[in-house]
């Protein structure tokens, strides 16, 4: 480990024997490449306005497509009535599901029904329907305007029944039922990691300390809403679907099961997309709708999510509940974890990543960064009447954290100890580490990502300024959170949660033209990480290569044999040691042919580092690769007989171990205006560690996105009903985004622990800020009211808590307790 000043580094991947570049074998030097800052690629095309997303897309004869959505939270469909939509001017067509009579989607995992109560979600919505915004019919019209107009002729006939809001009323014996398959609204209910004797552990310790938190559910806002534009094409016999996802494979797998189609008969191509953060990473039911119409019309169908579909009726995130228990010795060290979390995953089981997702991540991961010798945790996914919940940017992560970081302040103020002291006593240290969660920990730098990080915050004078603030009668308050991020988890950890179907392997093609240019494919695909910049940086140190002479091509089902997308921090960890592995291969065959046209062993010959091949001790005789293409493909007689013609190369990879972490603390100063209850963040500082930063300026934008998106959670953003389940947040008037004058100037320092599992040394950046943000931010605002005897437990934090708090400092915890509950009382 050491550490990097990120915008200054070059080639730090090369340091270290166990990543970088020495894992390229036969390249001569060192790569210029990997672990610099270049300019990405993708930039001028899509600051220019040459981007093509899906709305940019036209097709002859297209037609736009929006849903009749449901007005109710919970009814039977008594009838649909669309014959007056059919006469509307520019209205071609309007379907109901009877009309169309496709298959379900429908989640399935390998535990007993104890554990997983398998459930249907429809593509439209036919006898029930089970929240407001559920697709209940498809309407079809010449241009957006008209199609408006069709829904609004739309008659839905409703018997209302009583929705289900709250985790109370899910959870309560006389509820109504969402699904027959779920008879008391539970999806999933597992107890893990049950250490044996934990409840006499619990009995003994010195001081047990327990958390009660929620986190609000959130939207996760990507800059695009979801959109598809799908087309049958005759010369192929293919359902052509240029959709906006985060997973195209799996959406061609469910538009072909769908539909009844082969796999075969179905393409999915990705454009250029703005924005996932998990809220693409499922199969939505409009995609498939929209090209089932398209196939039975035999015309292109366009359908574009508008903002506020995309605020109610979208997929969703966040929404949990944990009541965590921690048992320490006198000293500060943890000794055991007891937790219940219940996480709310709204109507349906998202496809394909099943209820799961949450209570599953959120049990596996809990422990974190601490070492933990004793836990027991039960993880619940319950149905209630809301938009279904999916994976969003750092999927339960935010909240373990979040937890966990209060169960350490919490004991410090219990047993009069320094609350960042009681984070040192428990930080893993020793690698590799396994945990009572079952995960083996790989190298990493917590106890110095939090050494720094207060060093940092000390340095810059802020807990003077603290002081200094209180006796001007300011609230200032520094919080933080030390967390691991797993990223890369490979076909065997997805396995352990027993999902029928999910695997995280990818596949890695490379060819090499006559002009001396590769094409690379990758399963994996941008949707704002930069991957034609960074896998193309991968690709040309393997080889030597200019960056221009390096076409990434992902994003597309007929070029890419499969492929599952990007998600879960995997693309660089996973996508991207097959990338480089395909080249290492292509390099190989380069050298092959080079030896055998020299007439010398493969051992005397190198990639020269300048787009050829040389002889290493006489490095004057090379070949470059335009010549040893021009060979391969127009020469084929002077081949070897174990290469071509041609030059190509495939590689997979895939984590054999349970992944690989990176890890963070983050700082927080904020100040609490006792007027009217609002935080100003003054400082942010981010120190972290992702291994070997392919490119130290993507990895940065990934870090401040990400902790925007974590602020947004801890102080503005929840999606919040009504006791009728009607959504309250419909629009931006409604639900609080930040701005960029609430998101502060974000410090960031790196520290570099490269990863002896990747192929490049990298691992996973893409959701860290997000998941540490939220308990820093708490944590902050918690010491600011310090002195007023309340702590909070929920994000996101409540500007109403924060003023009665510092109005009233003396109210006696029952007085507050009240208070608490009248106040949380107000909002379902």
């Amino acid at each position: 480990m050491r550490k990097v000043s990120g915008m200054r580094r070059k080639n730090g991947a090369t340091d270290d024997a166990s990543g970088g570049n020495t894992k390229a074998g036969h390249l001569s030097g060192k790569g210029t490449w990997v672990g610099t800052s270049v300019r990405r690629r993708e930039d001028p095309r899509l600051l220019t306005g040459r981007g093509r997303y899906i709305d940019d897309l036209t097709a002859p004869g297209m037609l736009h497509a929006q849903f009749v959505r449901s007005t109710e939270a919970y009814a039977r469909v008594v009838s649909v009535d669309l014959s007056e939509v059919r006469e509307i001017p520019g209205v071609v067509a309007a379907f109901t599901a009877a009309d169309l009579d496709l298959g379900d989607l429908i989640c399935r995992m390998d535990r007993p029904e104890s554990e997983f109560r398998t459930t249907a979600m429809p593509v439209l919505a036919r006898d029930i329907v089970r929240f407001v915004g559920e697709p209940v019919a498809i309407v079809l019209a010449t241009d957006p305007y008209a199609v408006e107009d069709g829904l609004e002729a739309a008659v839905v006939e409703y018997e209302p029944l009583p929705p289900v809001v709250t985790e109370e009323a899910a959870l309560a014996p006389d509820a109504p039922l969402l699904h027959p398959e779920a008879p008391d609204n539970t999806l999933v209910d597992v107890t893990m990691f049950a250490t044996e004797g934990i409840d006499d552990v619990f009995a003994a310790a010195h001081t047990v300390i327990t958390v009660d938190a929620k986190s609000g559910r959130q939207n996760a806002l990507p800059m695009e809403t979801r959109g598809a534009l799908a087309e049958w094409v005759d010369r192929d016999e293919q359902l052509l679907i240029r959709t906006c996802t985060q997973i195209p494979h799996t959406i061609r797998d469910a538009v072909a099961a769908c539909t009844g189609l082969d796999a075969r008969q179905v393409r999915c191509i990705v454009p250029d997309m703005g924005g996932g953060f998990g809220q693409k990473s499922c199969v939505g039911r409009e995609e498939i709708a929209a090209a089932a119409v398209a196939m039975r019309l035999r015309r292109p169908v366009k359908w574009i999510e508008d903002r506020r579909d995309n605020l109610t009726a979208s997929f969703l995130g966040r929404e949990q509940h944990y009541r965590s228990r921690a048992a320490f010795d006198a000293e500060g060290h943890l000794l055991a974890l007891d937790t219940d979390v219940i996480c709310d995953m709204g109507a349906y089981s998202a496809y394909p990543s099943s209820a799961a997702i949450e209570p599953m991540m959120a049990a596996t991961e809990m422990p974190g960064v601490y070492k933990l010798p004793a836990y027991r945790i039960r993880a619940r996914a319950i149905a209630t009447n809301k938009a279904p919940t999916a994976a969003y940017r750092g999927v339960s992560r935010p909240q373990c954290v979040m937890v966990m970081e209060l169960l350490m302040e919490r004991a410090a103020q219990e047993l009069g100890l320094d609350a960042l002291d009681v984070r040192r006593r428990n930080l893993i240290t020793t690698f590799p580490y396994k945990n009572s969660n079952n995960i083996t920990y790989d190298p990493g730098s917590y106890l110095e990502s939090l050494n720094l990080c207060e060093k940092t915050l000390r340095e810059e004078g802020w807990y003077d300024r603290k002081e200094e603030a209180a006796a001007r009668g300011r609230v200032l308050g520094i919080g933080y959170a030390c967390y691991s991020e797993r990223t890369g988890l490979g076909s065997t950890a997805f396995s352990e949660r027993k999902p029928k179907a999910l695997v995280s392997y990818d596949l890695s093609d490379i060819t090499m033209d006559m002009s001396g240019s590769v094409t690379v494919t990758t399963g994996t695909l941008s949707h704002g990480q930069s991957h034609e910049t960074t896998m193309a940086q991968i690709v040309a140190d393997r080889l030597g290569l200019p960056m221009d002479k390096v076409k990434i091509v992902q994003g597309d089902t007929d070029k890419i044999p499969y492929g599952f997308g990007s998600f879960a921090s995997r693309s660089i960890t996973i996508g991207g040691s097959a990338v480089a592995g395909a080249a290492v291969k292509l390099g190989d065959q380069l050298r092959a042919l080079a030896a055998h046209l020299m007439e010398v062993d493969i051992d005397s010959v190198e990639l020269d580092g300048d787009s050829g091949v040389r002889m290493r001790k006489n490095p004057d005789r090379r070949l470059s690769y335009a010549d040893l293409a021009f060979v391969a493909y127009l020469q084929s007689p002077k081949l070897p007989k174990d290469i071509g013609p041609g030059l190509r190369a495939s590689a997979s990879f895939d984590m054999l171990a349970d992944g690989v972490f990176s890890n963070a603390t983050h700082g927080v100063v904020v100040e609490l205006d006792p007027g009217t209850g609002g935080v100003q963040i003054l400082r942010y500082v981010c120190v972290e560690d992702v291994g070997v930063a392919i490119n130290p300026q993507v990895v940065e934008g990934q870090a401040r996105g990400g902790i925007a998106q974590g602020i947004a959670g801890a102080l503005f953003e929840e999606v919040n009903y009504d006791a009728n389940g009607q959504p309250l947040a419909p629009t931006f008037m409604e639900y609080k985004v930040p701005t960029a004058m609430e998101i502060p100037d974000i410090r960031i320092e790196h520290l570099e622990t490269p990863c002896a599992l990747t192929e490049s040394g990298a691992k996973g950046a893409g959701e860290g800020g997000t998941i540490g943000a939220p308990a820093a931010v708490l944590n902050a605002v918690n010491d600011g009211l310090r002195h007023t005897g309340v702590q909070l437990d929920n994000t996101p934090i409540s500007r109403e808590l924060i003023y009665r708090s510092l109005e009233h400092p003396l109210r006696t915890p029952s007085e507050e307790i009240q208070a608490r509950r009248e106040l949380e009382g107000t909002n379902v």
